[in-house]
């Protein structure tokens, strides 16, 4: 009997783990020309979608006292900026290109993605 119980708690945790780490939805925010990105503990929202061949203002606000969160990076568009704790930090890019791109803190621990179309 303690057999089965192991077995069925064990089916039960592969189960879970699989739906946490990949059945997890993360929506994705639709941006015209302006978008708040607050950055506490991560980036809300984390999934950025943007116009093609049009300037975006992106304003981050720093919430989060955390060294990691006190940089962030756009590689694809050659940004490194540093965001000052509780103030707004505006970047403004224009893509030249659609596809997505990521974003991330200065050590690379929190991530995010700007899908332009």
């Amino acid at each position: 009997m303690d057999k089965i119980i192991v077995s069925i708690f064990g089916l039960l945790s592969i189960i879970f783990t699989y739906w946490f780490f990949f059945m997890k939805k993360i929506n994705t925010v639709q941006a015209e020309g302006i978008i708040n990105i607050l950055v506490d503990g991560g980036y809300k929202p984390e999934r950025i979608s943007i116009p093609y061949g049009k300037t975006t203002k992106l304003v981050f606000e720093r919430k989060d006292s955390s060294p990691c969160l006190e940089e962030v990076i756009l590689a694809n568009f050659k940004v490194r900026k540093f965001l000052p704790l509780n103030e707004k930090t505006v970047i403004e890019i224009n893509p030249t290109k659609k596809g997505e791109f990521d974003f991330s803190c200065g050590m690379g621990m929190f991530h995010g993605k700007l899908i332009v179309k």
